[in-house]
């Protein structure tokens, strides 16, 4: 009956509902403008009433589409990807909608025949507080190419009500006020309360004997929430089929207590709408107390609950048994945050669907696999013993189960190691005992990648070696990828015109193909056209600094871009030391001679993480004295962008000429800003640290800034013993430059201010600064120098885009579906 009904809907595609051709999308913005939003054409119309009108239209589009290949999908029960992740960090949605589909064109035109420019609606579209960074944009490019590649998938997440934060910068400082994303409608979603599920929170639990005489145990939550699930869809390139993203929002499952409010506890009558909503309301809560604590593990167990229900309702509707859930579903964990996903489906199997153990930790296994997206161990995520019983009593009791089961092979595996019993429990007895989330990942996932080759090497050899010892076969890399759909052909249209007009446009889903552009680098017609398409870019970008900053800026200069969520391992304070130095040598000197640059920084710190914050305010604060100075501020500027996110990003990538990837070698585990930079040409100075290294044995050596120590010699380094103060000492440049900041020469005089920084930096250096300031130096002066030579430069610019191909989205996701999931590529 529904394949009956689609099959009809599809015969009307040429109709005004779901047309293609200019008047059709004429047609259906004023039907949708009568419809949707109650305007008339004869109205004067809001920008929002325009923009929803025509997303609207475009939402048409893609779900006749989706309603489509999802339903052959299950009809011929194909394995599809289910891909847990924390964060989406989707961006606007309909520009890159409208490249997909096939039809930016169109609308550009239907448009512009109802008096609107198209760049005007686009700018009108909030950007979805669905993440922060690397993790959650990754996830959206893999949905993107999943989709292109035409396998089906969900991606499964939360929908953040208010998102992480939107960043305000006064007085140099990073402030969070609410994102409000929500706030004029989303016009790509659609609720489907029919679908909603119960989910169990904190309680206790009972054993007792079955009338077949089994163990079984029942779980007596505390409280229940309803998970209600949000569609929205992602298309395919210019294919007839879409990933599906269901987010789950939190209600109440009963919202109003009528007996409490009628004998006047009106705080009481709504207590469990209050305490339910609070789990979906925003990104990350601050995890410093431990009602945060508490709040965050709920969050994730709620948005996996949810899926794996949601998933197992899937089965049933195609009348698939619960044993076979691993042969229709591949479930990738992005990161620790979904790792609860492995307890909860065991429990799912044994309590719900009366598999016995050994069958369902079979299927739990075969089903799952986790991408390790981190080298620092504090980030491996770690829950109290105490809390999270608390919380998930029933998952306790199964986390000790796998784990003495587990514990007993490690013991067979290594004889009286007793050590490596410990390193490798899943819970943690050093101190007071914690539950290791990464632990329970690894052990109940059939692969484990990391995201870099270096990433992956240290993965084995270092962050879970105790895991690669046991279980070698597990492990593999699955270097990162970003989508050229989104970062290069909706970022920067002028050039990917330019490249169409070269080679054609197959390069769009066969990224490999703009290998085809390298002889255009000795081109000096086509070198000139690139260099106006970045000057053009850097226009642009100087107009939106001057709005959001107050800023004027040389498009002329060097934009030397480094945008990236702020943290001591990315060490934009090292950026800050290389600007400090050049401001020194022309205070001592105002006849230097040096490239000017605008120093072009952003990204968000955690609300709590004080010393991140401080490095934000040091940025502005040099900013402020480098921008007014007489003697710098016609050579050097200093912009500190506010709210970075995947807009700004959209501008920033396609106008930037240097590419800062500094991070300690050994700490970034790959990094997609490097990509997205040298997609659009900027060439990159960097460590051998991440797909820095990968990057540059694309591109050539010759074409990329290499500086520091490598991740050995950062080892070696400490296990000798380093002396950060010794190395102060000695370079009087560094010296020079860290007095100033100590004086309170930034800051008004105030020495206290960034004291802790100094300190920091002087007496631990965690992140060795010091140790590659020197290196980093010189080799900036050797940036400065090769962009002096214009022409050479746009060689090396050109090259960068033709031998990126490796670092798209799809060819990642050829790899997991090779090597992960074990699903047949049909293109």
């Amino acid at each position: 009956m529904e394949e009956k009904l689609i099959q009809e809907a599809r015969k009307r595609t040429d109709s005004v509902r779901f047309g293609l051709k200019l008047e059709d999308l004429r047609q259906a913005f004023e039907d949708q403008l009568l419809c949707m939003q109650g305007r008339l054409m004869t109205l004067k119309i809001t920008r929002n009433d325009a923009f929803m009108a025509f997303a609207y239209i475009v939402r048409d589009r893609m779900i006749m589409r989706e309603s489509e290949s999802m339903l052959a999908d299950f009809q011929r029960a194909t394995k599809a990807v289910a891909y847990f992740s924390a964060e989406f960090l989707v961006g606007p949605q309909l520009g890159n909608n409208l490249i997909n589909l096939g039809i930016f064109d169109e609308v550009l035109n239907a448009l512009k025949a109802q008096g609107y420019s198209l760049n005007y609606i686009l700018g009108q579209e909030h950007e979805p507080g669905l993440g922060n960074g690397g993790l959650g944009r990754l996830a959206s490019c893999y949905l993107d190419s999943l989709a292109t590649l035409e396998i089906p998938a969900i991606g499964y997440g939360i929908r953040y009500e208010f998102g992480i934060f939107d960043q305000v910068i006064q007085d140099g400082w990073q402030h969070e006020v609410t994102d409000k994303w929500l706030q004029d409608g989303n016009p790509w979603e659609i609720a489907r309360p029919e679908l909603a599920v119960n989910i169990k929170i904190s309680g206790h639990t009972e054993s007792y004997t079955d009338e077949k005489g089994r163990y079984r145990v029942k779980w007596i939550p505390h409280h229940e929430v309803r998970g209600i699930a949000y569609d929205m869809w992602i298309p395919g390139y210019r294919v007839s089929n879409c990933s599906l993203m269901r987010l789950w929002k939190a209600e109440a499952a009963e919202s109003f207590d009528f007996q409490a409010f009628n004998h006047g506890d009106y705080y009481k009558a709504v207590e469990d709408k209050i305490y339910s909503e609070n789990i979906t309301k925003v990104l990350y809560p601050n995890d410093e107390n431990f009602s945060g604590r508490q709040l965050r593990l709920a969050q994730q167990y709620f948005f996996v609950s949810c899926s794996l229900q949601d998933m197992l309702r899937t089965l049933i509707d195609i009348e698939i048994p619960a044993r076979e859930f691993h042969r229709i579903w591949a479930v990738q964990l992005n990161d620790t945050h979904p790792s609860i996903a492995v307890a909860e489906l065991m429990r799912l199997l044994v309590d719900e669907h009366n598999l016995d153990w050994d069958k369902a930790w079979e299927v739990t296994v075969n089903t799952f696999s986790y991408t390790n997206h981190t080298l620092m161990p504090e980030a491996l995520e770690k829950w109290d013993f105490e809390l999270f019983n608390h919380i998930l009593p029933r998952h306790i009791e199964i986390i000790y189960e796998i784990n003495r089961r587990f514990l007993g092979e490690v013991r067979r595996m290594f004889p009286g190691d007793e050590e490596k019993v410990k390193r490798l429990s899943i819970i943690d007895e050093t101190g007071d005992r914690h539950v290791r989330m990464a632990h329970l990942a690894c052990i109940g996932s059939h692969k484990i990648n990391g995201v870099a080759e270096l990433h992956s090497e240290l993965v084995k050899n270092q962050l879970l070696k105790d895991f690669y010892d046991m279980w070698p076969e597990k492990f593999l890399n699955i270097t990162n990828g970003v989508t050229p759909r989104r970062w290069i052909l909706l970022s920067n249209p002028a050039m990917s015109d330019l490249i169409k007009e070269a080679i054609g446009d197959a390069w769009v889903t066969k990224p490999e193909e703009l290998r085809k552009l390298e002889p255009k680098a000795q081109d000096r017609s086509f070198c000139e056209k690139w260099r106006n398409i970045k000057h053009d870019n850097k226009c642009g970008l100087a107009k939106l600094i001057k709005d959001k900053t107050g800023i004027d800026v040389d498009p002329s200069s060097m934009f030397d871009c480094q945008v990236k969520r702020i943290h001591e391992y990315k060490r934009q304070h090292l950026n800050v030391l290389n600007i400090i130095t050049l401001y020194n040598r022309l205070r001592h000197n105002p006849g230097f001679e040096t490239t000017p640059r605008t120093f072009i920084f952003g990204g968000k710190a955690a609300p709590g993480y004080y010393m991140a914050k401080l490095i934000i305010k040091l940025i502005n604060s040099v900013g402020d004295k480098v921008n007014s100075d007489p003697v710098s501020k016609d050579i050097l500027r200093v912009v500190f962008f506010p709210d970075f996110g995947v807009k700004s990003g959209q501008r920033i990538y396609p106008a930037a000429d240097l590419s800062e990837q500094i991070s300690t070698a050994g700490l970034e585990a790959s990094g997609t800003g490097n990509m997205k930079f040298s997609f659009n040409g900027a060439l990159t100075i960097g460590t051998l640290d991440g797909a820095n290294i990968e990057i540059r044995q694309e591109v050539g050596k010759d074409n990329f800034f290499l500086f520091g120590r490598t991740a050995d010699e950062v080892h070696k380094l400490r296990d000798e013993g380093y002396s950060p103060r010794s190395l102060y000492e000695a370079n009087p440049e560094l010296r020079e430059a860290i007095d100033l900041i100590s004086s309170g020469y930034f800051s008004g005089g105030d020495r206290e201010l960034f004291k802790p920084l100094v300190d920091s930096l002087l007496n631990y250096d965690t992140f060795m600064l010091f140790a590659d300031y020197q290196s980093y130096i010189e080799c900036q002066d050797s940036v400065s120098h090769a962009y002096r030579n214009k022409e050479h430069w746009t060689e090396m610019s050109v090259l960068n885009v033709a031998r990126m191909g490796k670092f798209s989205s799809d060819r990642s996701i050829r790899e997991y579906c090779e090597n992960i999931w074990g699903i047949k590529l049909s293109k």
